[in-house]
């Protein structure tokens, strides 16, 4: 990754939010690792028996919900207090709960399932303070321009350590050691949380916004507005922001089914493709496909969108409707028939042909969908106020949450209703991106005025910021 430079502020954003990155991909890693054991856990727990859908769905599903309501929660408090001493909080409670679950007692059935369902529950629940922390910072260090970049960057940071854990915990569930893996990165996530307590800065509020620059450069001089009933009803329930809110929903149900529905769909019979091979998959074309979407098409997009802002919208409606058709597409690829101990032969594995075909489809997917995240947050961004960052983070992140949690359930019923029928799912699936298609393509029309009722709320604050410059010479 090259620095990226904040030309207003000469800071390199690369290496100020280094502690961030290694944070935030430990916290990607934890999350993959559930991911991919997602169908051997339910073996662990149930030995002999089939893959318990509902059960998996479930805990998967419920992690989403833990995130989404503790969001909530964290927003105001993101809002008020440091956000570095917030992350640190949630860095040592996560990492302590991802080294209990490596403690996990097996074989008991919905036993052994609950224990892991309560420490999972928990673990998920502090996450609600990690994601609104991160834009909330980074509205107040990274400039406009760059924005689509900066979230590109932070993305792919994640991405990379999501497939490494892919990688690793397939491994790990091939030689009996995956106990091992909840332990490391446990560890992992309280070393990187003291990491980025003692070395991540706490920016001024508001440094970013164009308005208030210069005012905010006296060092004496604070943001300290705070939101109220009637800013929030003129700024954060503005057209805008309601369709970007409304739209979450039906997305995320998309975006939360496509590897729980993945991972059953050819780790079970009749692929059974070894964890280990299906992290070597997902590595190889995941980290392809991340590459391209979340640094050069992030890059195109802060291009295109310097010249018009609308056109991150326009940006948006392409990666649903790409992700959407190449996620289904991916279900119709013929895929060999194998035995386990076949699924278990990386060689045989890498020699079908047709694993390339599905690959491609798959990062031409990942990198099309990459579009959506690296333009959703600058829009947000734009059209909020910076006291309100951390809250319409979390409203927007409780109503993903829930709705992204959702999907590994709704395609956990779908599967069973349908009879393990992955191509129809697919299918039901991708249709649910077509109501947030329509938002989007609606919110073209409110965009900039809700934009502009921003900066004019900012020039006026500008204006009271410097007079009490003045009146404290």
């Amino acid at each position: 990754m090259s620095d990226i430079e904040v030309e207003s502020t000469n800071i390199s954003v690369n290496k100020t939010f280094l502690p961030i990155f290694f944070l935030g991909g430990f916290f990607s890693l934890a999350f993959s690792g559930i991911y991919i054991l997602n169908v051997p856990l339910s073996e662990l727990f149930w030995p002999g028996e089939q893959y318990h859908a509902l059960e998996m769905g479930i805990l998967i599903s419920s992690m989403f919900l833990a995130i989404a309501f503790a969001g909530m929660l964290f927003g105001r408090i993101i809002d008020r207090y440091s956000r570095v001493k917030i992350l640190f909080i949630v860095s040592l409670v996560r990492g302590i709960c991802m080294i209990l679950l490596s403690f996990t007692v097996v074989g008991q059935g919905i036993t052994s399932w609950l224990y892991f369902y309560v420490i999972v529950f928990i673990f998920a629940f502090f996450a609600g303070g990690n994601y609104p922390s991160v834009a909330s910072l980074s509205h107040d260090i990274v400039p406009m321009d760059q924005r689509s970049r900066f979230f590109g960057v932070y993305n792919l940071n994640r991405n990379i350590f999501q497939l490494t854990g892919f990688l690793i915990v397939g491994f790990l569930v091939l030689v009996g050691l995956w106990r091992i893996f909840f332990g490391f990165v446990g560890l992992a996530i309280i070393i990187s949380g003291i990491n980025m307590f003692l070395f991540m800065e706490e920016p001024k509020r508001g440094t970013q916004n164009k308005e208030l620059t210069d005012v905010l450069k006296d060092d004496s001089i604070e943001y300290d507005f705070k939101i109220n009933l009637e800013m929030m009803r003129k700024t954060m329930l503005s057209k805008t922001n309601l369709v970007i809110l409304i739209e979450g929903i039906s997305t995320n149900i998309f975006m939360g089914s496509l590897t729980f529905l993945l991972l059953p769909y050819i780790q079970t019979d009749p692929h059974n493709i070894s964890p280990f091979a299906t992290g070597i998959f997902l590595a190889v074309f995941g980290l392809t496909g991340g590459l391209t979407g979340q640094v050069l098409l992030a890059r195109l997009s802060d291009k295109l969108s310097k010249l018009h802002d609308l056109r991150r919208i326009y940006l948006i409606i392409i990666s649903l409707v790409g992700g959407a058709i190449t996620f289904a597409l991916l279900f119709f690829i013929p895929l060999p028939h194998l035995t386990k101990a076949e699924g278990q032969n990386i060689l045989l594995f890498i020699a079908e042909p047709i694993v390339f075909l599905m690959g491609i489809i798959h990062a031409c997917s990942t990198s099309i969908s990459a579009l959506y995240n690296t333009n959703q947050g600058p829009i947000l961004q734009e059209i909020n106020l910076p006291e309100a960052q951390g809250q319409i983070v979390s409203w927007n992140r409780f109503l993903e949450s829930v709705s992204f949690g959702s999907g590994p359930m709704i395609s956990g019923i779908f599967i069973s209703l349908s009879g393990q029928n992955y191509q129809l799912v697919a299918i039901l699936i991708g249709l649910f991106t077509i109501p947030g298609i329509l938002l989007w393509i609606t919110s073209i029309k409110w965009y900039s005025t809700d934009k502009q009722t921003i900066s004019a709320i900012l020039e006026e604050r500008s204006v009271i910021l410097k007079s009490r410059q003045s009146n404290s010479k």
